[in-house]
């Protein structure tokens, strides 16, 4: 995707060092596109833990590089396990960033030379990032034929599609899942207006997914996140589309805090609600999502700080709550397969969502 009309991906490897990974710091978008650069496997568990980078797909892609520069620091292969150890634990929910790291982990098991260890793991992590992109791209062409639908359902007028969150570009490495349909519609040419729930605490979607819309020309408007169920009521809504951080191999759906609402008022109003992802977020060993997935919990400053540009052109964090009062701070939520619509992945939509269904498009991991 592109910024200031020069392309972009969300990770990549350094031009000028082979020992140092760069990375789009999210933590100053909208007001500041900031490039930071990463140059050891600590650095890359911090940008990780404090949100530098965010979204299922992109944190499976930085841990893929966080492990090629754990190849470079490690003496031998269990100081190269506990690096990713400490890697898998700076997020909880999102699979991809476990499945990252296990797979540069069994790729690496058997490579004894530290140097060939080392570019093996570069190769890996360029293979998974590459792959991000790739499935991110064709779940966009097989949403786009969602939208194809409504469209012609209602000629002349814009599809009006309600994101959560970010599962845009910058959620991923290239193109995003939620926002890969969305592109790939307006690249062909359809009417699209994307509302964009702000998504509370962090305001992802008013920071991150208005943001990255804007540079690409997508009409949209921020929402409050309560708006969502008004808009659906007065059928100002046709679709909603969100991403996930991990679904289960039975069809629950892990995805940022307020989803699990947004899915109740698309049911209550007969509005379709689609879940974008790559296979790499499915979970294959857990049934029950509401019981088995952890569920993240942030520090409670979150909710009670606020950070923006103010009237004089500085960046300020603000209290926005009583100083004595606790905030509790869940990170995600599980919405049950019964809400979903239908999954958007890189094979194609699955619909009905649920174990049978789900498995036939993946019948490799049936065992």
């Amino acid at each position: 995707m592109k910024v200031d009309g020069i392309p972009y991906r969300t990770i990549w490897p350094a031009a000028d060092d082979p020992g140092v990974v760069e990375i789009i710091d999210q933590r100053h978008l909208p007001h500041r596109f900031v490039i930071e650069r990463l140059a050891s496997a600590d650095a890359v568990a911090t940008a990780i833990r404090d949100m530098h980078v965010r979204g299922a797909g992109l944190i499976g892609a930085t841990a893929g590089w966080g492990m090629y520069l754990a190849a470079r620091e490690a003496a031998d292969l269990p100081a190269l396990r506990a690096l990713g150890d400490r890697l898998k634990a700076t997020r909880p929910t999102a699979v991809n960033l476990a499945w990252a790291v296990d797979r540069q982990l069994a790729a690496l098991a058997t490579v004894a030379d530290p140097q060939e260890r080392i570019e093996a793991a570069r190769r890996l992590a360029m293979t998974i990032a590459d792959e991000d992109a790739e499935c991110c791209r064709r779940i966009g062409q097989h949403g786009l034929g969602i939208i194809r639908e409504i469209a012609a359902r209602k000629p002349g007028q814009p599809v009006n599609i309600l994101t959560h969150c970010n599962a845009g570009w910058l959620a991923f490495v290239d193109h995003g899942s939620a926002t890969g349909p969305i592109y790939a519609a307006f690249e062909a040419g359809l009417p699209v207006h994307v509302w964009v729930d702000e998504t509370r605490p962090r305001n992802q979607g008013a920071r991150l997914t208005a943001w990255e819309l804007g540079q690409h020309g997508v009409p949209h408007t921020i929402i409050a996140d309560n708006t969502g169920g008004h808009l659906m009521q007065h059928g100002l809504v046709d679709m909603a589309i969100v991403g996930a951080d991990r679904v289960t191999y039975t069809g629950f759906v892990a995805n940022k805090i307020g989803t699990y609402l947004k899915a109740l008022a698309a049911a209550d109003n007969g509005v379709p609600f689609y879940v974008a992802l790559p296979s790499s977020t499915f979970d294959w060993v857990m049934r029950d999502g509401v019981r088995e997935i952890p569920i993240e919990q942030r520090g409670n400053e979150e909710v009670k700080y606020m950070d923006g540009v103010t009237a004089g052109g500085a960046i300020a964090e603000v209290l926005v709550t009583p100083p004595g009062s606790p905030a509790a701070n869940y990170a995600f939520d599980v919405t049950p397969p019964r809400l979903v619509t239908g999954l958007i992945t890189e094979r194609g939509v699955i619909a009905p969502v649920g174990e049978d269904t789900i498995l036939a498009a993946f019948p490799e991991k049936r065992a």
